[in-house]
């Protein structure tokens, strides 16, 4: 997901460098949601391993 996240933000760097402002802020936030999505899913999966990891 950090892939597509990172794919998206280079499609707005390149979009606004030729101009197309509507298409760079779409891809932008498009970019944001998935970082946000990325993260909260990474501390997720931090605090059920310690869980897990406490269990055993």
């Amino acid at each position: 997901m950090l892939r597509w996240s990172i794919a998206f933000f280079i499609i707005a760097i390149i979009a606004a460098i030729f101009g197309f402002g509507g298409i760079a802020e779409g891809a932008v936030e498009i970019a944001k949601i998935l970082f946000y999505i990325f993260i909260i899913l990474f501390v997720i999966s931090l605090v059920t391993g310690r869980f897990w990891a406490a269990r055993l």
